[in-house]
């Protein structure tokens, strides 16, 4: 098949033109399964991608924070280049990628967050009780390049129940363009639809993508699997990042799955500077985490 590449480079991703990039790609490929596991505040659907037939399952999600959502373009771009080398049989950097389709059994969700995105990246929301509101918790402002939040002014990565309180009490508390847990755990849509979707297919691993820093964070209070240590030094090794055990913080996604399920969880920070990165980041941010994506064959 020629090979179709959906991923422009010269601009991020509004949720418009990642939903018509994901049918395209399901008209495309037939290793390709679409879902659809919650929606937002805003009544956007939020989508997942379910490539291979493999018995480990990994799971890999971006845009948790709106001004991070270059990093669903990293995971697009995987998606993309993955499914094409597929159907031609061709290899990514050497490796049979029908071998890692009869391995593992990917979920892709790329875009968490799909209000806080368009937000960002396509301006102020035309129903007016959003738009009053976004305004309201940024004091007016329209410059949202610091918008970490769902659309009602929650971090979506301080919503889960792994020391949620102690969160509660340091950070935020009232809607905020970053760093508000909520009133509660799992309060958010967009939260809880990745917290059933991990609940129901219970992964084998999970890489949650975040910028930036050039890190990976693979501990948490000492409940994370011995195989997380090598597992993290080899991504470590086929990325460049500094692989770190522990920081001191708690209600991430990645924070409950080591918790919870006692297996590997990763929180990835790609690439380095002051986000929102700019789109021009994209090929080496994308050259540094393929190597991520394709060591899970190994690892």
């Amino acid at each position: 098949m020629k090979y179709y590449r959906i991923i422009q480079d010269d601009s991020l991703y509004t949720f418009q033109k990642f939903e018509e990039d994901l049918i395209r790609l399901e008209s495309l490929y037939h290793q390709f399964a679409l879902n659809v596991i919650g929606h937002s505040i805003m009544g956007r659907p939020i989508y997942e991608v379910v490539i291979g037939n493999g018995e480990q399952h990994i799971h890999i999600n971006g845009s948790f924070h709106a001004h991070e959502s270059i990093t669903t373009s990293v995971i697009m771009r995987f998606m993309n280049d993955y499914l094409h080398a597929l159907s031609s049989n061709e290899p990514i950097r050497g490796q049979n990628m029908h071998h890692y389709f009869n391995e593992i059994t990917l979920s892709l969700v790329p875009m968490v967050n799909p209000d806080g995105v368009d937000l960002l990246n396509n301006g102020l929301p035309m129903d007016e009780s959003f738009r009053d509101l976004v305004l309201s918790i940024n004091n007016q402002s329209t410059n949202f390049d610091q918008w970490k939040a769902n659309i009602r002014g929650v971090d979506l990565n301080n919503q889960f129940p792994a020391n949620w309180d102690l969160e509660q009490q340091r950070k935020p508390k009232n809607p905020s363009p970053r760093d508000f847990p909520g009133y509660g755990p799992l309060t958010e849509p967009e939260a809880l639809a990745i917290y059933d979707l991990t609940l129901a297919k219970d992964f084998d691993r999970v890489l949650a993508l975040h910028t930036q820093g050039a890190i990976i964070f693979w501990g948490y209070e000492g409940l994370e699997p011995p195989i997380s240590a090598e597992i993290a030094q080899e991504y470590g090794r086929v990325s460049g990042y500094r692989p770190i055990q522990y920081v001191d913080s708690h209600a991430g996604y990645k924070d409950w799955f080591i918790q919870d399920f006692r297996r590997p969880g990763f929180t990835l920070e790609l690439s380095q500077g002051v986000n929102p990165l700019p789109i021009t980041d994209l090929e080496e941010m994308y050259e540094e985490t393929l190597g991520i994506f394709l060591a899970n064959i190994r690892v």
